[in-house]
């Protein structure tokens, strides 16, 4: 083969195949004739489509594809309800054409499948029933779309359309209305209007108030619409210069709920996506840790303080709780939280410099929630040497998920209890909490 063929591209090479088992991603695996691997979109496990090449050359050790027409269908696909959604429009989605049951068991498979690849657990080790527990209120009949997510960044055209991105792509797919968006997202009417360079607009509608916020990212040289929407906001600028995000007017944070507290989250920071998300998240995190009066507890990459706070109210007067955080603004929020805490100490700094910094040489509890690249093995290792009672591992991706497991195995820690639940319906991505105890010599 020649040089010239290795580096032939495929993109557009359509082949019928039978769709084979889920993957992490978003995509089904399918194999052609010749034996080539396709990951493959828009297809659903048994089913037999015609699938059209989107990335790949010649030498490619596997290609992405869209299916493009459905030859037999799976009895557990529907009509994809959003008319933004399928091969070559908005990425936003990866399964609006599968039954929302469906769904949950698709991503109960990926999770299975990097427990096992990544860790060697199966659910039964990893003490996982094996289900994918829906959010409150989001158990819907095949063919409507939970309204959930409350934090939507459209990307906008050098038109100033209002758009979302294309899979893997820059490209731009023109919307008028986003069926995931929350209520507060929608109610704001963004899609309606023009936005004359700018290259992004985020919206935030807090499910703890009805703070409602728009941050606006212009293109370079570009300068700010005056901006009118249908309900009142707080608006905020990302800075061409060094990308720090700046208030024009209004509140420079939006107020969330969570376990009956208010938190203050500034400048486009980080929160759960899902309205139901935070309270989820730190119900599971507390009956698996069962926090005792009185002791002391780590929450790493803590944020704006939502576990730290919920830890602090269990562990009471005598408890402490030390917070790790990397974001300035983050750090700020945190310590505006939970100032009513007085043994409640947050630091900055990244988890693997600050935690050995602090000299800890021991605690009784840990929450951990890293960024989707996971804690790492060296983190790990330091985590597990303070010798915690119960370690509470908050979990975006399962890859990542079960890699660290693996490490706090060879630490000497393994899964209590793992349990999955689907906070981002319609895409491929879950929310995990594994719950990990020390590894007993004589079990």
């Amino acid at each position: 083969m020649t040089e010239q063929n290795e580096k032939q591209s495929l993109v557009g090479e359509e082949y019928e195949v039978e769709v084979g088992p889920v993957a992490h991603g978003g995509h089904c695996i399918a194999r052609t004739a010749d034996g080539r691997v396709l990951f493959v979109r828009h297809a659903l496990p048994g089913e037999k489509v015609v699938a059209r090449v989107t990335e790949g050359e010649a030498d490619s050790r596997f290609l992405r594809a869209d299916a493009v027409t459905v030859l037999t269908a799976s009895k557990d696909r529907v009509e994809a309800p959003c008319a933004f959604a399928g091969p070559g429009k908005c990425g936003g989605c990866d399964w609006q054409h599968a039954k929302p049951g469906a769904q949950r068991r698709l991503k109960g498979e990926v999770v299975a499948e990097q427990l096992k690849r990544l860790a060697g657990l199966t659910p039964e080790e990893a003490g996982w029933d094996g289900t994918v527990a829906p959010a409150e209120g989001d158990k819907l009949p095949a063919g409507e779309v939970p309204q959930w997510r409350t934090r939507v960044q459209y990307a906008i055209d050098e038109d100033g359309r209002v758009g979302l991105r294309k899979h893997r792509s820059h490209d731009i797919e023109p919307v008028d209305h986003c069926m995931i968006a929350a209520p507060g997202v929608s109610e704001l009417g963004i899609e309606k209007r023009t936005w004359p360079a700018m290259a992004s607009v985020e919206a935030i509608a807090a499910s703890g108030s009805n703070d409602r916020q728009v941050v606006l990212t212009p293109r370079p040289g570009g300068r700010l619409p005056l901006v009118e929407l249908d309900k009142p906001v707080s608006v905020l600028r990302v800075e061409e210069k060094d990308g720090g995000v700046h208030r024009v007017h209004g509140r420079p944070f939006v107020r969330e709920r969570a376990d009956g507290r208010t938190y203050r989250v500034g400048m486009g920071g980080f929160w759960q996506v899902h309205p139901q998300a935070a309270d989820t998240l730190i119900k599971a995190v507390m009956q698996g840790l069962m926090p005792r009066k009185g002791e002391m507890a780590l929450d790493l990459y803590c944020g704006v303080g939502i576990f730290a706070g919920a830890l602090a109210e269990r562990l009471g007067e005598t408890g402490a709780v030390l917070g790790i955080e990397s974001g300035k603004r983050a750090v700020e929020d945190a310590r505006h939280n939970l100032a009513d805490f007085p043994r409640v100490r947050i630091e900055q700094g990244k988890v693997d410099t600050a935690l050995p910094r602090t000299g800890i040489t021991e605690c009784d509890l840990i929450v951990l929630d890293p960024p989707r690249a996971g804690a790492g093995k060296q983190t790990v290792r330091h985590i597990a040497s303070l010798s915690a009672r119960r370690i509470a591992y908050v979990a975006c991706d399962p890859a990542a998920l079960a890699r660290d497991l693996g490490y706090f195995r060879e630490a000497g820690y393994k899964p209590r209890t793992l349990r999955v639940f689907d906070l981002f319906p319609m895409t491929h991505h879950v929310e995990c909490v594994a719950i990990l105890e020390p590894i007993r010599e004589d079990a």
